[in-house]
């Protein structure tokens, strides 16, 4: 079974120059395609900058727990949907790996590491997570969309370790009618996530399942380029 990630959906920048990169994750069971054509469809135009290229990767296909052990594109396995369940470590740190290749690809573009932005949606943002505090915290900042850290998450255990260390940006949002990750679980990881150091923001949408909204996009794009503006 291969870890590696074959599949990345490109949105160039729509000026001339490429001066900085989102890397956006898809949910468990999806791909960077759909991952884009939700984006779009909730946003209402094109997801696009004059200067920001996003970059849709699909996650390798491997047996998850939570689906009877059946192949999906998941980007780490885990024990159950649950915030008190254990963090599958190993599944995690391989696609680090893999996302890390992601990254340094961008940099030999040209693009500094500190104008590449790592963000997703539901399991896609957790991976965020663990590679902003735990694996590349020289990226610019991290995006988290209806997501959460388990509460005894190695992420939280890196950052205990380097209490001095560089911690990216985050930006956080939840719908508070989540029926899959439970609103409590997000407010509960950004409060963590605020304990050990990282300052960044938390918008909840009334309302809201598990999902996207255009108010919480427009929000993530003004986000994106105050924190990378043209160069």
């Amino acid at each position: 079974m291969s870890h590696n990630i074959t599949e990345v959906t490109v949105v160039p920048q729509t000026g001339l120059r490429h001066t900085a990169t989102l890397i956006f994750m898809h949910g468990s069971g999806w791909n960077g395609v759909l991952s884009k054509n939700d984006l779009e469809m909730v946003f209402g135009q094109e997801f696009s900058f004059p200067h920001i290229r996003v970059v849709y990767p699909t996650s390798p296909e491997r047996p998850y727990t939570p689906c009877s052990g059946m192949l999906q594109h998941v980007w780490f396995d885990r024990q159950a949907v649950d915030i008190s369940a254990q963090e599958d470590v190993s599944s995690i740190k391989l696609m680090a790996e893999e996302l890390n290749k992601l990254i340094d690809k961008e940099i030999s573009l040209g693009i500094d590491v500190k104008r590449i932005v790592i963000g997703g949606f539901s399991m896609g943002s957790s991976m965020a997570l663990q590679m902003g505090y735990c694996f590349r915290p020289d990226v610019a900042g991290i995006i988290a969309l209806s997501s959460f850290l388990n509460q005894t998450s190695n992420v939280y255990k890196v950052l205990e370790t380097e209490p001095e260390g560089e911690r990216p940006p985050l930006f956080m949002c939840h719908g508070d009618s989540d029926k899959v990750v439970p609103f409590a679980w997000g407010e509960r990881t950004f409060a963590q996530l605020q304990q050990r150091g990282v300052k960044g923001e938390f918008h909840s949408f009334p309302g809201l399942n598990h999902s996207l909204c255009k108010r919480e996009v427009e929000l993530m794009k003004k986000w994106l380029v105050d924190l990378l503006p043209d160069v």
